[in-house]
């Protein structure tokens, strides 16, 4: 099964943003969904390869049908980074990368059924906000953290046009770009 996603970017004619294709084979055996993801995303002038990295594996690893990137993408610090709404507009899934504030997160779980926070940092450091502020909901969020070696192996097979298979089982995911294979461990840990 094949899904495309078409983002509505509002990308200002001044803009230097570059735009990725990916085309991805999913299999990710810890949820039970095989699919090929065929999308393009947007880098942000001031968007680090690390985060938008980050950014494709939430999009892979949280797959459902109905997700998408938000429409500011970093030029709206209010916005998620990927958002998944029922068919009444209610957001059902806000998905935050890197190390939101506290502010951010309280406000995504009053907004939202679930929250996640895919994160290339130091989950403890974000672990400790969260657990020092008071955060609606902290113990439901979902914390991932992604090895920031490994971002910086993969961002070296980045290209304009990308071809890659995911494997994710048991928390190890592996990415095969077509000429070299990455794995690293996704951690996982909830706010406390």
């Amino acid at each position: 099964m094949r899904h495309s996603l078409h983002c509505n970017l509002r990308i200002p004619h001044y803009s230097t943003a570059m735009l990725f294709k990916f085309l991805i084979e999913l299999s990710d055996i810890d949820r039970g969904i095989y699919t090929t993801l065929d999308f393009r995303v947007a880098q942000h002038p001031s968007e680090i390869a690390p985060y938008l990295l980050t950014r494709i594996i939430a999009y892979s690893l949280s797959y459902q049908e109905g997700i998408e990137f938000a429409a500011g993408g970093l030029s709206d610090p209010e916005a998620p980074a990927l958002i998944v709404r029922n068919q009444h507009g209610t957001a059902e899934l806000w998905i935050e990368v890197g190390n939101p504030s506290a502010r951010k997160l309280h406000k995504a779980t009053k907004t939202a059924k679930s929250v996640r926070v895919y994160t290339y940092k130091s989950p403890q450091v974000l672990l400790d906000d969260i657990k020092n502020n008071d955060v609606h909901r902290r113990e439901e969020i979902e914390i991932f953290g992604v090895d920031l070696k490994f971002l910086n192996l993969l961002e070296k097979k980045l290209t304009k046009n990308n071809r890659w298979n995911f494997l994710h089982q048991d928390g190890h995911l592996d990415i095969n770009t077509g000429a070299e294979s990455f794995t690293t461990e996704v951690l996982r840990c909830r706010g406390v």
